[in-house]
């Protein structure tokens, strides 16, 4: 899976997202040519993108904007998406994720673990949005969580 990072910050957890992802990327069977475009914002930032796209002027953790529907519990297949595919890499955009490191940060330190742990968590979180996860709904909290905790204990990324 290809990250196109839009932005200068995040260079330090990039890394570890990739492995993050790579790992989704098996659990969930996904082609290998699968492009995700992350950009990484200050609260200001991502209040504005949150306020222009949800209409909720308030700033948040993690913002995801998936470019495919109905593909939750799918084989994904390059050829089922032909507009999806970027022209100059044949990767299939899955779509963009956007997340505050000023919360991420507060957020550790709130529930006790890195820094690196929580931006692994919450690009994981945006990675199982745009793959048609949903956190409200009979169960479907439940379900995304247990599909997080099982990526990232396998590979020990703990609290």
């Amino acid at each position: 899976m290809r990250i196109v990072c839009q932005t200068e910050r995040g260079q330090d957890v990039l890394g570890l997202i990739e492995k993050v992802f790579s790992a989704a990327a098996k659990k969930f069977g996904l082609p290998r040519r699968c492009e995700v475009i992350i950009a990484f914002l200050t609260e200001d930032e991502i209040r504005q993108v949150n306020s222009a796209s949800r209409g909720i002027d308030e700033a948040t953790d993690v913002l995801s904007f998936p470019y495919l529907e109905g593909i939750k519990g799918k084989k994904i297949r390059l050829k089922d998406f032909p507009p999806d595919i970027d022209p100059e890499t044949g990767d299939l955009m899955l779509g963009e994720i956007n997340i505050c490191l000023e919360r991420a940060r507060r957020q550790a330190e709130e529930y006790g673990h890195s820094f690196e742990r929580e931006c692994a968590y919450l690009a994981l979180h945006g990675l199982l949005h745009l793959l048609g996860y949903d956190h409200s709904g009979c169960g479907g909290a439940a379900e995304m969580r247990a599909a997080e905790e099982e990526v990232l204990e396998g590979l020990n990324i703990t609290r």
